[in-house]
Parts: C-alpha cells; structure tokens; sequence
C-alpha cells in the first residue's frame, strides 16, 4: 500500500490535479489498484454542473493515466526526481458507461500490456462499487525533464 505522501514522489501532480489517494495493491511490471475519492469539495463540480455534480470525463481518464503513471514509475524504479516524467499521449477504445458522482470511491485498476522505447501501454479500468464506469487502452511516454 501507499498513502498520498509516498504517490506524491513518483507523481508531479498536486492540488487540485493529483487525482491518486491511496495505492492498495501494485505489482511492478504488472498491475496497480489505486482510489480515488470523489467529494463535493472538489473544485471541478462548481461548473460541471453545479445543480447536478457530475466528475467529467477526462479527469476520469487522467486519474486512470495517473494510476498507470504511478506503476509505471514503480516498475522502472525512478520518479520525477529523478529527472523523469510520464507523460499521457494517448487513449484507445474509451468507453463511458456511467456518471461519477460525489460520494463515489473511484477504484482505478491499471494492467501492463507493453512497453517499447519508453512508450507504455496500459490496459486501465474506473470502478465504482464493482461496476465498471469507464475503461481504456492508454499510452503514455516516459520522457526527461
């Protein structure tokens, strides 16, 4: 497990874009089960929308890529101090199939599928409560900084 102190050193991101709480199983070079917890506080739901709080999509997607981004750190044994960041450059067959909300526990499941000349692939899924709410192939690139 890893509590928010120990993703902040394999994550660049900070208040309010680091979207990773808490990491409760990862496998380097295999697999990652990260959560996410939605609150109202969150300062995305003044406007998306403010009668009818919905997460938007694309942070749904960045969380994913964030979780994927803390495994990948993870198996290659360096973080941003190291002078390295991961960047998100791409996403096949997304899919939504339902809102996130405030309240919800966003799990965040990320599988390496490969990994050429610092190109990762990921299979990466969004749940809430077991039921999948948004699913993708992921790309991101591992770059110095």
């Amino acid at each position: 497990m890893m509590d928010v102190k120990e993703i902040r050193k394999y994550l660049p991101h900070r208040y309010p874009f680091l979207l990773v709480d808490r990491v409760l199983a990862l496998e380097p070079g295999e697999s990652i089960t990260a959560i996410k917890n939605v609150t109202v506080n969150e300062p995305f739901f003044n406007g998306h929308f403010p009668d009818h709080p919905v997460m938007p999509g694309v942070l749904i997607v960045e969380a994913m890529a964030q979780a994927a981004g803390v495994l990948g750190f993870k198996t290659m044994d360096k973080g941003p101090e190291d002078g390295s960041i991961y960047y998100f450059v791409g996403a096949d067959n997304l899919r939504f199939k339902r809102p996130v909300v405030p309240g919800d526990q966003l799990q965040l499941d990320a599988k390496v599928i490969s990994e050429r000349r610092g190109i990762w692939k990921f299979d990466v899924r969004a749940s809430v409560d077991g039921e999948t709410v948004s699913s993708a192939t992921i790309l991101c690139a591992d770059r110095k900084v």
